[in-house]
């Protein structure tokens, strides 16, 4: 009997031992290795190709990176889940990247308060660095306050070159609740990837492709179009370019943005813009077909519109791309404010909010706002692949050409307006934003002009010489900004800076009528640029769709009962359940044999 004992007794403490000690075994490699497997089925936890592919790429990031993360120390729960976020992203990034990506969290309130003082002016660098967020929050009954630092410094190569802010800052003398920015952590979460990655990117980057905002036809202007640039700027050297007969004019960029043109193109003009294609260039061209005087239409109730003439739509056609001289009409479209009328808020037909595709460009974002918008139509191209980037919805059609504009209009169809036949046929959507990709002939090929064909310094190309794209967006105020300008005492110069609105963002007579439609315009200008310039890295990102799935209200309320009961009753029977159970095996045990 006692050997049995001894026997039972090793093998219990040997059983002990070996969970021990495969636990401490986990434990360490788990500190070597950090790997996760992602269950969802939309894969949200794991990083995009594009990620992965920057990440593996050594060509890429060449030499070692240091992030130093400045979220550390005593802080809110919320705070720290989030600074727990970053440190799994990033361990995530250092299974890609390997050794070439390092990171440490610092506490700055760490150190002699000179020190501390030091180090946060550093940090600050005079409103260019880190911007700090003052938090006020309840801890243990009591009303707390914390200055934190909500954002990191990447050093590469050994200089600091690049500064990332998590959380927004705040204004002196200004903190923040815990809770007014609930909201903000969880953007900041959700968006993880997409900061670090851009960050990573623009810290690596050694040379820049170059893209020109055309000028010299009654394009939107760099006062116009200040939002648009800032959003490219960090990735590509953007600049004006006008052309003025220059046969080399655009040899030197990649990209070209022809935004709102309202006068006609010389055709040399055309002929450069032509070439440029031919050579491998990438066109984004932003087109209203009309033009419209929306002050009298507001007064009046109706306006004219009038055709815009450049040019360019005779060169798009030839790429397989045609710009119609109508405007869509569509019931999925933003409201509009008619303060005399008897209904003051209309649905603005006019007002498109163009439906996304599957296409990376625009899959996965905001509707995006088109205001007074023409179709855009394919047309027979050779060597090309032409593609619709965003349409109108099912339920939709287009005016005649060079249309009369009414007020009146919307009140025609009621509460629930029908705009076409058979409102749900996909066939009955309007493509608002085409793209053309592919090898093209060149529009001069059977149209010669011999100052510059029979020239022998123009090189004159018939059919591309390597694979390009071209983007033809119906409407060519999307990516415009309202600004204020002022004089600069000291130069005497004027000064431009975009109004204190998101207006790629946001509509600011819709805000003003407490309407708060967010649009993806912001998006979608990043996305057609980094698509169209071949870099994907981003475009990823941005683009993947993360389905959330709607709780079904009607099951809720039907079963809510049947829930609750499992809820309450099985936690507490299997505890009796248990408790029964080793009672009797207890019992059973130690009871005293017969």
């Amino acid at each position: 009997m006692s050997e049995k004992k001894t026997y039972k007794g090793i093998f219990n403490w040997s059983l002990l031992l070996i969970v021990l000690v495969g636990i401490v075994t986990i434990n360490v490699i788990s500190a070597f290795l950090y790997k996760r497997i992602d269950m969802t089925a939309d894969q949200r936890y794991s990083l995009s190709s594009g990620t992965i592919k920057m990440l593996e790429d050594e060509n890429a990031i060449k030499n070692r990176m240091t992030i130093r993360i400045y979220l550390e120390g005593t802080m809110p729960a919320e705070i720290k889940n989030f600074r727990n976020a970053i440190q799994d992203k990033l361990n995530e990034f250092k299974q890609y990247a390997g050794t070439r990506i390092e990171y440490k969290f610092i506490d700055p309130n760490q150190g002699t308060e000179e020190e501390q003082k030091e180090l946060k002016d550093q940090l600050y660098n005079q409103g260019k660095g880190i911007l700090p967020l003052n938090l006020i929050y309840q801890k243990d009954g009591a009303q707390s306050q914390i200055l934190l630092w909500p954002g990191a410094i990447i050093n590469y190569e050994g200089t600091d070159v690049n500064v990332i802010q998590f959380l927004p800052g705040t204004p002196a003398g200004k903190p923040n609740q815990l809770e007014g920015i609930s909201q903000s952590i969880n953007n900041a979460i959700n968006n993880l990837e997409y900061i670090l990655t851009s960050s990573i990117r623009r810290s690596v980057q050694t040379q820049k492709q170059r893209i020109g905002f055309l000028q010299g036809h009654g394009e939107l202007t760099f006062a116009q179009t200040q939002r648009a640039r800032a959003l490219i700027t960090p990735y590509y050297k953007v600049e004006d370019v006008t052309i003025d007969g220059q046969l080399n004019a655009l040899d030197d960029y990649q990209g070209l943005i022809i935004a709102n043109p309202r006068q006609k193109f010389d055709v040399k003009d055309l002929f450069v813009i032509d070439q440029f294609l031919m050579k491998g260039g990438r066109l984004m061209c932003f087109l209203d077909a009309l033009s419209i005087n929306e002050d009298t239409l507001n007064l009046k109730g109706m306006t004219h519109t009038t055709r815009i003439k450049t040019g360019l739509e005779d060169l798009l056609f030839d790429y397989g791309l045609k710009l119609n001289e109508n405007y869509v009409l569509d019931a999925r479209c933003a409201p509009k404010g008619v303060p005399f009328a008897n209904r003051p808020v209309i649905p603005w037909f006019f007002h498109v909010l163009a439906t996304p595709t599957a296409h990376p460009i625009s899959r996965n974002l905001e509707p995006v706002s088109l205001k007074y918008t023409s179709e855009v139509q394919f047309v027979n191209s050779v060597n090309t692949v032409l593609t619709p980037i965003l349409t109108s919805s099912t339920n939709s059609t287009v005016t005649g050409l060079a249309p009369m504009v009414n007020l009146g209009l919307p009140l025609n169809y009621g509460n629930n307006p029908i705009l076409t036949d058979n409102p749900s046929l996909e066939s009955n959507k309007k493509c608002l934003a085409g793209l053309s990709e592919g090898m093209f002939q060149s529009y001069f090929k059977t149209r010669i002009v011999d100052e510059y064909t029979k020239n022998q310094d123009a090189q004159f190309i018939t059919e591309s010489k390597q694979e390009s794209k071209v983007l033809l967006v119906g409407n060519g105020r999307f990516i415009e900004n309202r600004y204020d300008s002022t004089i600069n005492n000291m130069t005497g110069q004027t000064m431009y800076k975009p109004i204190d609105f998101p207006d790629l963002r946001m509509d600011e007579e819709l805000f003003r009528l407490n309407i708060q439609l967010l649009f993806g315009n912001r998006e979608f200008f990043q996305n057609s640029v980094d698509y169209l310039m071949g870099d994907n890295s981003i475009l990823d990102i941005r683009s993947r769709q993360i389905d959330i799935h709607e709780i079904d209200n009607a099951k809720v309320q039907q079963n809510a009962g049947f829930y609750k009961m499992i809820n309450l009753l099985l936690p507490s029977s299997l505890l009796i359940i248990l408790a029964f159970v080793f009672g009797y095996i207890r019992k059973r045990k130690y009871s005293t044999k017969k």
